[in-house]
């Protein structure tokens, strides 16, 4: 099979017949890989990258599905952060403040010039 290939930008494109489309399991706007190997261009289909949304993952939690929770140990070097939690004065089952409160704008002073 031949092609041709054809200016696109300053790039150049090669055209794609359907049947080599469908071999590779490619459509336009697909993502592929190429390489030059002993003087010829190979293509393939780029591996699919799956990517996943917190919001998809959390809705899979309900009552029966609870994801274990690990202790893994105390914390050490720069993992040690010195909070209410890290101190023992809450636990991780404590409800949450309702709301949270913003801390208070530092007041600067400043000098009139004369």
């Amino acid at each position: 099979m031949k092609g041709q290939v054809a200016q696109w930008g300053n790039s150049a494109a090669l055209r794609l017949p359907k049947s080599v489309l469908e071999d590779l399991k490619v459509a336009p706007g697909s993502e592929v890989e190429m390489w030059v190997e002993a003087g010829e261009l190979r293509v393939r289909a780029a591996p699919r990258i799956v990517r996943y949304r917190l919001e998809d993952l959390l809705a899979q939690i309900d009552p029966n599905n609870v994801p274990e929770m690990i202790d893994w140990g105390p914390d050490v070097g720069a993992e040690i952060i010195d909070d209410a939690y890290s101190r023992g004065e809450i636990t991780i089952e404590d409800e949450a403040p309702s709301k949270r409160t913003k801390p208070d704008k530092a007041v600067t002073k400043h000098r009139s010039t004369p």
